[in-house]
């Protein structure tokens, strides 16, 4: 029942178990629809290292090998077998947790991602967290600011990150911060011999403020834009003329505004948390999925690359996914134009 416009125990849970079911229908939708996508790019992952120039024996090939040989590798390996036969032996072994071994160190992929994957996420994660939440002060302050001198200098400097490569950038920090000043050491996670916190933050600084200034300027950008779109609607003119402040306005009811559309984007930044810092990582030769993956390109390690292209994919998939439900669980209007 309804008591002072407001609603009743019954009524309440009626509307609860609704709303849960409606998300449970939603979710699963939605992971009915991931699940050709993932056929699709694990296709398209070993369709594109099979048309590769080179083929995957000639990484552990030597020139004093004889035919014999070379003939003997390409079997043991299966890469005499028709092309869909190794594709669903693969998948097969995806499926089971069998990432497979690594061509040319002979180790366990699955082993050796579960030691790097942990060692990216503890660089990208603090560095994606922290220019998020840069991006949404510094956003809302040039998008209330439109065209003032703050909006500018803010838009200004997000324009110059975008135009300067990430790699210039961890150059010119390992230039000044390690090679002149000596204040940090360049390369690694951890100096060998001391695995101590101190000295695993004096490697975590450099490359850590290299990714906020390369994921900052799009984030600002994005937030400016959705400020100064959120500031020309009618419930800013109904706050002004209620008397609210500039300051309230901006951070209490424009802001919750702004970040509904900043959910697509975190998550969306999902397979950052794993290759997002490829070139940071190889720069500064951080121990993480990224270095990996460039090593294995260089080496052509097939069976690597593949594996970490499905691990990037899958993400991609996963942070889509994983945006839809957080922007139905904040907006239930998303549920009801979906059905």
């Amino acid at each position: 029942m309804v008591r002072g416009g407001q609603i009743g125990p019954p009524l309440l849970l009626d509307y609860l178990k609704e709303r849960s079911n409606d998300m449970l229908k939603y979710i699963v939708k939605r992971i009915l629809q991931a699940i050709p996508l993932m056929i699709a790019i694990t296709a398209l992952c070993f369709i594109l290292i099979d048309l590769a120039p080179y083929d995957a024996v000639d990484s552990i090939i030597t020139d004093k090998m004889t035919k014999e040989q070379i003939e003997q590798r390409r079997e043991e390996y299966g890469l005499n077998d028709p092309v869909y036969v190794q594709y669903f032996r693969w998948v097969k072994n995806v499926c089971k947790g069998d990432l497979g071994y690594s061509l040319v160190n002979k180790t366990d992929i699955a082993t050796d991602m579960s030691v790097k994957i942990p060692n990216t996420i503890k660089l990208v994660l603090p560095s994606y967290a922290t220019a998020f939440l840069l991006a949404i002060v510094l956003g809302l302050l040039a998008g209330y600011k439109k065209d003032g001198w703050i909006d500018k200098v803010i838009n200004g400097a997000a324009s110059v990150g975008l135009a300067v490569p990430t790699f210039w950038i961890a150059l010119l920090f390992i230039y000044k911060f390690g090679c002149d000043l000596k204040w940090f050491p360049i390369v690694g996670m951890h100096t060998i011999g001391d695995e101590s916190f101190g000295d695993f933050m004096m490697h975590f600084i450099m490359p850590y403020c290299v990714l906020i200034i390369g994921f900052l300027p799009d984030l600002v950008r994005y937030v400016r834009s959705s400020t100064i779109t959120q500031l020309n609607e009618d419930y800013v003119l109904v706050q002004k003329a209620f008397g609210s402040s500039k300051m309230e306005i901006l951070f209490k009811h424009v802001s919750r505004n702004v970040l509904l559309p900043l959910i697509t984007k975190l998550g969306m930044s999902l397979p950052m948390l794993v290759t997002g810092a490829v070139i940071t990582e190889t720069i500064f030769s951080w121990p993480g999925i990224g270095n990996y993956f460039v090593t294995a390109i260089n080496k052509m390690d097939y069976p690597i690359v593949m594996d970490i292209l499905l691990l990037s994919g899958t993400l991609v998939i996963l942070g889509n996914l994983l945006s839809d439900i957080l922007c139905a669980l904040v907006d239930p209007r998303i549920r009801v134009e979906g059905e």
